[in-house]
């Protein structure tokens, strides 16, 4: 069966209509009769230094929701596990309506009917924390909708093991008041198998350290969401408070080696719970419809916990059990304004943070612990951040120019006692400017430059070591210094086609290392350290629309520049992407994306190569489009790898990874009024979140 359907996925595929290009006026964009969609001649241009999609009356209006749009635009990639990245820029910050996403199930039960646009900012300015490499901005249609809204989304999906979830969003309108509600409950599970070999010296011996992997994933995740808008004039008020809960039972049974000993078979358990408090409240005003002023408070709270157990079935060890309690508290407000100045939009806000990490690590096994000892561990962070901007268009020209002042208060302690060394007092000024030519519709040219102050995550500041098998050790790395970014960037477009090219030069960014750690017995210790990188890289986009048809495909390369113990890591990339959306007849809609890439290098870990592979989806809505029913095909022909080496301090590393992606899923949404939420609150702090 499982066969049978990937074939008819396969015949779909290959019935692409590649007609003529039919010539319309701009004005179709709006046209949406029947099940046929008549589009301008390209739904993406630039705009200043953002890409701009036009979702509404495009064939993207009918791809389902908001995720389906994010992989059909270009640069943007929405892997298996919805996960959203920019090419070249990495995970980007995403807003709806002007506030931030706070969680993936806003993209899955925003319909792509109720887009109007979406727009890519590759080159964000001071207004945005300085860590954003890129924003995506979606802007919904304006459909007021009195009386109740329902939107609800269950989805199953298959593979090797079975996943299932279900979203409900709640609201009612009303002219001035709107109060709104969500649930989520979603089971996961997934599959890992490998294998991972160490060869090094020892005692001026060579060593082969090795184990195995057949990793399981369940999980249970659930979230409860309640909040409110109430408008007065120009005048918005709300607050929603947000509940999430986690519960995940991992399992490994595998095996390990060292040279040519009998392996030793293993089992590691792992249950994770965790509970996260989630509030945040907002003011937004409009004064003598010049001075736009807005505030955002937040707090947020979270509490995993997990309990490790590693037990060796075949050989006389004792179980090793530890334990690992965090928390962590994050206080944040963001107030802003905007108003003319000079021909130009002015910006200028403060954005400020106080946030608490502590984690208490404690080893059970009295043997173990003479090498990994128990410890607690809390950083403290006060920072306080000015920004300002400027943007302003001369004819065909457009200038964006800004600059953030940051000030840190960084606190560690260990066991209660401070640390001198890691703790620390930074004072940071980060400017960025943003020049853009627009000689005619088709044609446009943007040249920016940005320094950022990236901050490492708090999951990689601990100086506690986590027992990772008999000759194996994970650890954290307090000493991390912040990273110092400094990027120049050039993009145009032409017509059909856009090209992105961008030099980055990392001061103090953080890579893993592996090397031998001081024990009586061989013991190898992972660890992030600081390192400096250069990046160069560069992409041809072409994007078409053929009548029914609606392809865009992307060619890229990166290279780096990285030496680390007299290694060099300099093996560059080569990718592509292929996206394609078809309308069928009877009111079917295909998407057909393929991706591929060559192995290479990113910082220390060199990539293997994986050059095909191909996610289809069909969709088709009924009773008047109250009900979509969208199957999906995931990495159809199992091609999807995540193999890797390393090379560190005398130690080199050979990772083999299959991951459990391939599956087929089934997608119902229905829909009963459906409205986007007008709440305007936004993140208060957005590195800081990122980081806990």
């Amino acid at each position: 069966m499982y066969r049978k359907f990937i074939l008819s996925f396969l015949v779909l595929a290959l019935g692409l209509d590649g007609g003529a290009q039919e010539k319309v006026s701009t004005d179709s964009l709006e046209n949406l009769l029947n099940e046929v969609v008549v589009t301008a001649s390209h739904t993406t241009r630039m705009e200043g230094n953002r890409l701009v999609t036009i979702v509404s009356g495009s064939n993207l209006a009918n791809l389902g929701n908001a995720y389906d749009v994010l992989g059909q635009i270009p640069l943007v990639k929405v892997d298996e596990n919805n996960a959203v990245t920019v090419t070249g820029k990495g995970t980007p910050k995403i807003y709806i309506d002007g506030r931030p996403l706070k969680d993936d199930t806003e993209l899955r039960t925003l319909l792509s009917t109720n887009l109007k646009k979406v727009e890519l900012l590759l080159a964000p300015g001071a207004k945005y924390d300085s860590t954003t490499q890129a924003v995506i901005l979606i802007t919904t249609r304006r459909n007021f909708i009195k009386g109740l809204s329902i939107i609800n989304m269950g989805e199953l999906r298959i593979g090797r093991e079975t996943s299932a979830n279900d979203v409900l969003n709640l609201s009612y309108h009303s002219k001035n008041f709107e109060i709104f509600g969500s649930g989520l409950f979603a089971h996961n599970n997934s599959r890992i198998k490998g294998y991972s070999v160490n060869h090094f010296e020892y005692q001026g011996k060579p060593m082969v350290i090795g184990s195995s992997q057949n990793n399981e994933y369940p999980g249970n995740n659930t979230s409860a969401k309640l909040g409110f808008n109430l408008s007065a004039g120009t005048h918005l008020w709300g607050a929603y408070y947000k509940l999430s809960t986690e519960h995940g039972d991992f399992n490994n049974h595998g095996a390990e080696w060292i040279d040519d000993e009998t392996p030793l078979q293993r089992v590691i358990t792992n249950e994770t719970i965790s509970k996260n408090h989630l509030v945040n409240a907002y003011y937004d005003g409009t004064f003598s419809d010049k001075l736009h002023l807005h505030f955002d408070g937040e707090y947020r709270h979270s509490a995993p916990r997990s309990n490790v157990s590693t037990h060796y079935t075949s050989a006389n060890i004792a179980e090793v059990n530890s334990s690992q309690y965090r928390h962590s508290t994050l206080y944040a407000g963001k107030l802003y304004m905007d108003y003319p100045l000079a021909g130009g939009s002015f910006t200028f806000g403060t954005e400020d943070s106080h946030t608490n990490s502590t984690l208490r690590y404690l080893m059970l096994n009295h043997e173990v612990e003479s090498y990994i000892p128990s410890s607690f561990t809390d950083a403290t962070q006060t920072a306080v951040a000015l920004f300002a901007s400027w943007d302003k268009t001369f004819g065909k020209f457009n200038l964006s120019a800004g600059a953030r002042y940051e000030y840190v208060n960084y606190l560690f302690k260990v066991n209660d006692v401070k640390d001198t060394d890691v703790s620390r007092k930074n004072h940071t000024l980060t400017p960025d400017i943003t020049f853009g030519f627009t000689p005619s519709d088709d044609t446009s040219l943007s040249l920016s430059y940005k320094m950022a102050t990236v901050k490492p995550p708090y999951s990689q500041l601990t100086g506690g070591l986590i027992y990772a098998g008999v000759h194996q050790i994970e650890g954290g790395n307090p000493a991390l210094r912040d990273e110092r970014m400094h990027q120049l960037q050039l993009f145009g477009m032409w017509k059909n086609f856009m090209l992105q090219t961008f030099f980055m030069r990392s001061l103090d960014t953080y890579a893993f290392v592996k090397k031998l750690y001081p024990a009586p017995t061989p013991q190898l210790i992972m660890q992030p350290i600081n390192i400096d990188v250069s990046s160069f890289h560069l992409y041809l986009i072409w994007e078409k629309n053929i009548r029914k048809w609606s392809p865009n495909l992307t060619l890229g390369m990166s290279t780096q520049w990285l030496e680390i113990d007299g290694v060099k890591y300099n093996k560059p990339f080569f990718m592509y992407g292929f996206n394609n959306s078809l309308q069928l007849p009877g009111g079917f809609l295909l998407t057909a994306n393929i991706n591929g890439q060559s192995g290479g290098d990113m910082h220390t870990n060199r990539f293997r190569g994986s050059w095909f592979s191909v996610n289809m989806d069909l969709s088709k809505r009924f009773f008047n489009r109250a009900l979509t029913v969208k199957l999906s095909a995931k990495d159809i022909f199992n091609t999807i790898n995540n193999d890797w080496s390393m090379t560190t301090y005398g130690v080199t590393m050979n990772k083999y990874q299959k991951y459990d992606i391939r599956s087929i899923s089934l997608n119902l949404t229905y829909q009963f009024q459906p409205k986007q939420s007008k709440y305007k609150g936004r993140a208060a702090s957005e590195s800081e979140s990122s980081r806990l």
